[in-house]
Formats: C-alpha cells, structure tokens, sequence
C-alpha cells in the first residue's frame, strides 16, 4: 500500500466569484418567473446591515455540523478576512468524507434552501434576498462538495490557510479535476500554528466596526426619530 500524503488543493477565487456572479443571477432571474420580483432587494438598507450576521452564521453552521459527525469542537476555529471576500470555519484534526460532504451543504439547505422557501411563501423580502445571497456565496461549498464526492478514499483537513485544504490519502489525487480547485502539491504535514479560536484581520474589525455604527444610525433614524 502507498504511503499516505497530503494533497493540497487551493479554492481559484477568479473562477468561484463568476460561479457566484451566475447563482445570484439565476436566483434573482427565478424569483421573477414565479412572481415574486417585489421580494427581491426592496429593503436594501436592512438587507445590508443583516448581511454579514446572516453570513456568519452561515459558518456556524458549519461547525455545528461539523461536531455533529465527529469532529471535536475544540477542533473548530473560526476566521473573518473580509479584504480576501471570506468567514470562514476551519476544522483542526481529519474529517471523513462523510463529515465534509454533509457540512458542505449545511449552510446552502438550511438558510438558502429552506429560507428562501419560507421568505416567499411569507412575502417576506429581506429573508428572500439573505437567502439568494447565501446561496450564491456557498459557490466554494457547492463545487467543493460535487468534487469530492467523486473521490473514493479519504480523510479531509484544513490547515494555516483558510482558502486551501488537504486531502489524506494514499492514492494519487494529483491528477483529479475539480473545478475552482486547483492541485498545489503534496506535503506530509499540514501546519496548524495559526488556527486560534478566532482570527479577525484588521480589515475584518474595521468593516465589522463601520457594520455597528451604521445598523445603530439606522435604527435611531427608523425606530426613534
């Protein structure tokens, strides 16, 4: 039996951005066909400030699910990197492909799926367009999950960087397709030193921070005044 290694694959960032540039549009152009054209962005200063809550919450899920399978919870970190466009949900120790692959969709079924459902059988805008947005953001999730799912034997990691993973195993992935997956090699151990708990970057706190005083300005102008 051939010795097991990490194969590295890296998220292609240009080709995932155009992946979720065409679910939005499908999604808006869907939401018209039945009718529901009214529900799409019409509050859009609400729809802003409960984006990125609504996006995080989209990793949490994540996690959850990831506990949920068998992964330890002390295992999980989580990270914000908004000046590379990403949260994220990063799992410390192997995973089984069972694991990943239910995670992966977690977040797309339960407030993308689900929600936008019920956003549209309750006329309710701002649940709709959270939904759409969540949906064209699990892009990664989505062609992630169709790749892997091809592969036979392996146990799934991540490691320092929040857009790349490792996939353990002893056949050779180096040759496999996986669209917005790019093979960067293979390594015999994937360094963790900087998965902390949480990882904000600079950039992240500045536009959490501005997100505050906006979603404070917006509710004393609409609920004081």
């Amino acid at each position: 039996m051939k010795n097991k290694k990490y194969y590295i694959f890296e998220m292609n960032s240009s080709k995932l951005t155009i992946i979720s540039t065409i679910l939005l549009l499908v999604m808006i152009i869907f939401t018209e066909l039945i009718g529901k054209e009214s529900l799409i962005f019409s509050n859009y200063f609400l729809i802003l400030i409960l984006l990125i809550p609504y996006l995080i919450f989209h990793e949490i899920l994540h996690s959850i699910s990831y506990v949920l399978h068998g992964a330890k919870f002390e295992n999980i970190t989580y990270g914000a990197h908004l000046e590379k466009g990403i949260l994220c949900c990063l799992c410390k120790q192997n995973i089984t492909k069972k694991n990943i692959l239910i995670s992966l969709v977690y977040p797309l079924i339960f407030i993308g799926i689900i929600t936008y459902i019920i956003g549209i059988i309750i006329d309710n805008s701002v649940l709709v367009s959270l939904s759409i947005f969540n949906i064209s953001g699990c892009a990664g999730d989505i062609f992630m999950f169709i790749g892997l799912s091809k592969l036979k034997d392996f146990e799934y990691s991540e490691y320092d960087n929040p857009m790349a993973f490792g996939l353990y195993s002893s056949e050779d992935l180096s040759k496999k397709k996986m669209y917005a997956l790019d093979f960067k090699g293979t390594t015999d151990k994937l360094e963790k030193q900087d998965m902390k708990k949480i990882r904000i970057s600079k950039a992240s706190w500045i536009t959490f921070a501005i997100f505050i005083l906006v979603a404070i300005l917006y509710f004393y102008i609409e609920y004081m005044m």
